[in-house]
């Protein structure tokens, strides 16, 4: 049994310690056998668990998930560290001088009277660092992304430097125009052209969204959550009436869901 110190000098240093008592040969066999490749799993399940925390009320919840991700943040430097790379004090350090760096109107002589002026000298910023012959506004863009929010993330990079209709009317068009490709690609019966015109549908009702100032993503997992509800709206009464799911017909469950619709929008 590993003796724990009485006093740190402070909690993120207790936090250090335990993990390094963790990966320590006479520690958690688990703990020891991780690598980079076998904790993305959990980094990306952690991500996603911080993410529904902080659409809750729940303060707790949202404390502890925090510390997940934290975990995994700090797993990661550990490793590194163990393999002679970086520490954790080396990413704090990075990270500090990046958002010096980054933030010219608060520590230089750049000016930034609003929001949308300060993401300016961010971004040129961020674009002096990655100065090269290969370099792209596209940069930066994490290509492990959901694809919705990578989507959205891409059109948002292009459209800094210009690329980009002036308004809804233009993705509003290319979206009818993506449809008619797509509607063409189905009565053919390409599989393949089916996928790409569907694509690029998507992509399109993405960047429409963007310039009607709607998170597409945050659209899309509400629409999911509403499904969700009213489909569970659905199994409760067809349970309640003593029937299966799988015995009904499609125009029997429609009625069903019409039914659970009228409700929900009837309410306050």
């Amino acid at each position: 049994m590993k003796e724990i110190p009485a006093d740190f000098a402070s909690p993120i240093d207790r936090l250090r310690w335990v993990l390094k008592a963790l990966r320590a040969p006479d520690g958690c066999p688990w703990d020891r056998a991780q690598t980079l490749k076998t904790i993305e799993p959990c980094l990306q399940e952690e991500c996603y668990e911080l993410l529904d925390a902080m659409a809750s009320d729940d303060l707790p919840h949202h404390r502890e998930e925090l510390g997940d991700v934290l975990l995994q943040v700090l797993f990661q430097c550990d490793i590194r560290e163990e393999q002679g790379a970086f520490g954790f004090d080396d990413v704090v350090d990075a990270l500090a001088d990046k958002l010096i760096r980054r933030h010219p109107h608060v520590f230089g002589q750049a000016a930034a009277g609003d929001t949308e002026q300060a993401l300016r000298n961010w971004e040129r910023a961020k674009q002096a660092e990655r100065k090269g012959p290969e370099a792209s506004a596209l940069d930066g863009v994490p290509a492990a992304l959901p694809a919705l929010l990578r989507a959205q993330r891409t059109q948002h990079k292009a459209a800094k430097v210009g690329f980009d209709w002036k308004g809804a009317e233009g993705p509003d068009a290319k979206l009818d125009e993506e449809i008619a490709e797509l509607r063409e690609a189905m009565r053919a019966g390409r599989r393949e052209g089916v996928a790409e015109e569907l694509g690029d549908a998507l992509f399109t009702l993405v960047n429409l969204a963007r310039h009607l100032g709607v998170d597409a993503e945050g659209a899309l997992r509400a629409a999911t959550d509403k499904f969700a509800r009213r489909f569970r709206a659905v199994e409760r009464r067809v349970r309640a009436s003593g029937r299966d799911m799988a015995a009904l017909t499609l125009p029997e469950l429609d009625a069903v869901w019409d039914a659970v619709k009228r409700e929900a929008e009837a309410r306050p």
